[in-house]
């Protein structure tokens, strides 16, 4: 009779209990890993690019302090809000996850310790903010950000993170299908940067007439982060290294390839040109549409949600939204609307009409027609939830200091937010000397620092 004890690297011990299983331990860190790498360094390289050389430290600055502030919020009360014991059928009961013992535990899904289940779901706590932040680059007062971040994640991510993702949520409930966050995570970023983005106010008329990027090639590199890490995103939902993973991993790719092709062809015949700005943003839609569908849909299926993502997106960005004074009026910085909150749209509804029960037997409730109403029930909830709490957040904020840096400040940029800039003017990285701002206390010689005094104006200390 054969031999079928493990080998003793595989004895479980005190430190790899029986229950845990090193391989899909291993992976869900990786993954976790890649997930994170998307917002440090990929978005703040892909912000710090796309904007005018004059907001690339604020806005790269604006992904950097939500990473860090996401965390502590996360595991001081956020996570077990969002996958804790229900205190509502939306919500969970405020609590840390910062115990030993509930760390070690298993997690509510997987066979690995809660403390992977707690790194892996805030990395996707913390770009769904890092995503909003693309609708308020080039104008929200730095402060007003800073209160933002812990606000949102509190009452608006916590919420539908709950009713969609958590096993005793509402909507997990009905059987709606969100693979790995085209509702929770790209739908509410979308519409609550464009809510935002309202309630902030626009940029100058002259930078909202013309924007160019200070540096394409940057902005490429975060992007290539961005699709890179949607490896981790969609791969690592199933929770297990299993053939769905690599099935999610696979149309993720093919799904975002064929949105980029599309976007570009639609570009070239309409304006003439192949543009890498729009490739990137026909890359982006690709990723997000794919996102709540990626192991629960066929290969030809994810090829089919690719041509919908470059060419729905496009339409809405370049047609409708420059005939609507709506849209008009509110300035989404990096058209977060039309790239997370239509695209993670589209790619819901697509869901609920390829998803395959063979696929996807642990969700898949229902199925045809029911399901696709399920999934247009989860839009409108995220919808007018997203746009109600942040809304209400915003005005708070305004409460206590003002959203929008003042025009004067607008006109200078970093310098006037931060004391920094991203690039030197001249010569060896020296500033003019005439600067009005002067230097970080980071500096070569440690210069005066603007000090905040309420709407968006400083003094010199």
């Amino acid at each position: 009779m054969a031999d079928t004890s493990f080998p003793p690297n595989l004895l479980p011990d005190e430190a790899s209990p029986e229950w845990m299983n090193k391989g899909d331990n291993a992976w869900q860190l990786t993954a976790a890993t890649l997930v994170g790498l998307q917002t440090v360094p990929g978005l703040i390289i892909l912000y710090g690019g796309a904007v005018k050389k004059k907001w690339a430290v604020n806005s790269a600055f604006m992904a950097f302090y939500a990473f860090a502030c996401v965390l502590i919020c996360w595991v001081g009360w956020g996570y077990r809000m969002s996958f804790g014991t229900k205190l509502v059928p939306f919500w969970g009961r405020a609590n840390v996850a910062l115990d030993q013992v509930y760390l070690l535990d298993p997690a509510f899904i997987g066979k690995f310790p809660q403390a992977t289940m707690v790194f892996f779901q805030f990395v996707f706590a913390a770009i769904t903010v890092v995503l909003i932040a693309g609708a308020l680059l080039g104008r929200m007062n730095f402060y007003a950000w800073m209160l933002f971040v812990p606000l949102w994640l509190t009452f608006s991510y916590t919420f539908v993170a709950f009713s969609i993702w958590c096993p005793s949520g509402f909507l997990a409930k009905a059987g709606i299908i969100d693979y790995s966050g085209g509702y929770v995570i790209h739908l509410s970023s979308g519409v609550a940067g464009f809510t935002a983005a309202y309630w902030v106010g626009p940029r100058l008329t002259k930078d909202r007439e013309r924007f160019p990027p200070n540096n394409i090639l940057l902005m490429m590199a975060g992007a290539g982060l961005l699709w890179m890490g949607w490896t981790g995103f969609n791969g690592g939902d199933p929770y297990v290294v299993s053939v769905d993973a690599s099935l999610a991993v696979l149309n993720t790719h093919v799904c975002t390839a064929t949105s980029l092709l599309t976007w570009l062809i639609l570009d070239i015949a309409v304006f003439g040109k192949a543009s890498i700005i729009g490739a990137v943003q026909g890359m982006i839609t690709g990723l997000v549409c794919i996102t709540p569908a990626a192991g629960v849909v066929q290969g030809w299926a994810a090829i089919i949600m690719g041509i919908f993502s470059g060419s729905i997106p496009w339409f809405t960005m370049m047609v409708v939204h420059k005939k609507s004074e709506l849209l008009q009026k509110v300035d989404d910085t990096m058209a977060v609307l039309h790239t997370h909150a239509i695209a993670g749209s589209l790619g819901g509804i697509l869901t609920g009409l390829f998803a395959s029960p063979k696929l996807n037997r642990l969700f898949y409730g229902y199925g045809g027609f029911r399901q696709i109403g399920i999934q247009l029930l989860g839009i409108v909830f995220v919808l007018v939830f997203n746009v109600i709490a942040t809304s209400l957040i915003c005005l708070v904020v305004q409460l206590i200091v003002p959203l929008r840096m003042s025009d004067e400040d607008m006109e200078i940029g970093d310098e006037a937010a931060h004391g920094e800039e991203a690039y030197a003017i001249w010569g060896q990285g020296d500033k003019l000397e005439n600067s009005r701002y002067g230097s970080s206390v980071y500096g070569d010689v440690e210069l005066p620092m603007p000090k905040p005094r309420g709407a968006g104006q400083v003094e010199m200390t």
